[in-house]
């Protein structure tokens, strides 16, 4: 259940209300906002009369529900803003891990001409061998933090576990959690701590409900400004990496009120496909699309073989255009 207290309602009260019904607590500027587990369905009688309006829960989808917030939240990445009425489809994009100055510079003079205003790049990369290339840490965030002071990107990286959290949420202006880290609750509650926008991408053995309440996590300690990123599930197929859900996709914008993000790039794991694949996305009339892109892929020291080279990204873009424009759509 959802409660919103009353504007009067004083912060002690609100804390013995909470304590009381075993409620999450934060304050949306306006009244102080309680989410109790989904099997309370009635507010306490003692509480009754501070209480401005309540919303009882079928499950643990509460805050990210539609059945709360009938309309998708608007988020703002930069000057941009997806979500709400807006009709933007935002593109982000950049190369799958910051390599090097010359690497990151050239990937940004890319999306400069081409008017993208969002950069990703992965600095603290979570593999599945010991041995792969790891990311450069602080140092590519603060190569990043100089392309953004330098071209007036916004800027995505990722987070890959709790200890350097801290130091994305200084340089980035998107959090990014990946598949591999949806689960970890110390990346998720120091999201929750801060207003920046969180993009969370769905882990490849995650059910929907799984992945909604994940947000749940960062909504609950008073951060609004959370993205869902369908990026693919593992299933019985072997001949592409994932199997991109847009099932999926269409059920999360029916029922929950975040901004969807879709990552093709991912998904396929070949570049051969991902212009396909990324107009797919694009007519279901989705908020983001997250693309990886390469000055040089074949010699990328991560997932090379999806990172498309950039005449093939100015064309995709060219591609793109008028398949947002069919579904009422603008790409940014």
């Amino acid at each position: 259940m959802i409660i919103h207290t009353k504007s009067t309602v004083s912060e002690a009260e609100a804390h013995k209300i909470a304590q009381s019904t075993k409620s999450a607590i934060f304050h949306d500027g306006a009244r102080f906002v309680l989410v109790t587990p989904s099997k309370m369905k009635e507010v306490p009688s003692q509480f009754a009369g501070i209480v401005e309006k309540s919303w009882p829960m079928a499950d643990d989808l509460q805050l990210g529900s539609r059945s709360y917030l009938t309309e998708t939240r608007t988020v703002k990445i930069g000057n941009t803003e997806i979500g709400g009425n807006t009709k933007n489809t935002l593109v982000i994009a950049g190369p799958c891990s910051v390599e090097s100055v010359e690497q990151i510079r050239q990937s940004a003079e890319l999306m400069k001409r081409l008017g993208i205003t969002a950069l990703r790049g992965g600095c603290y990369k979570p593999r599945t061998s010991p041995y792969s290339f790891q990311g450069l840490g602080l140092e590519g965030l603060q190569l990043l933090s100089k392309m953004r002071d330098e071209y007036g990107f916004s800027i995505v990286s990722e987070v890959r576990d709790a200890t350097h959290v801290d130091d994305v949420i200084e340089h980035a202006d998107v959090i990014q959690i990946g598949a591999k880290s949806m689960y970890d609750h110390g990346i998720l509650k120091a999201c929750a701590k801060t207003q920046k926008t969180v993009l969370i991408k769905r882990g490849f053995g995650t059910t929907l409900q799984e992945f909604a309440q994940a947000a749940e996590f960062v909504l609950s300690g008073g951060n609004p400004n959370v993205i869902l990123c369908e990026r693919g599930i593992r299933t019985f197929e072997t001949k592409t990496r994932f199997t991109l859900d847009l099932c999926g996709v269409a059920w999360l914008k029916e029922y929950t009120n975040l901004p969807v993000v879709l990552d093709p790039s991912h998904a396929l794991g070949y570049r051969y496909g991902i212009s396909d694949l990324a107009k797919a996305c694009v007519a279901m009339g989705i908020d983001g699309l997250l693309v990886e892109v390469h000055p040089n892929p074949a010699v990328a020291k991560s997932d090379a073989a999806q990172q498309l080279y950039h005449d093939q990204f100015e064309q995709l873009l060219k591609e793109l255009k008028p398949v947002a424009n069919a579904v009422g759509r603008t790409i940014k």
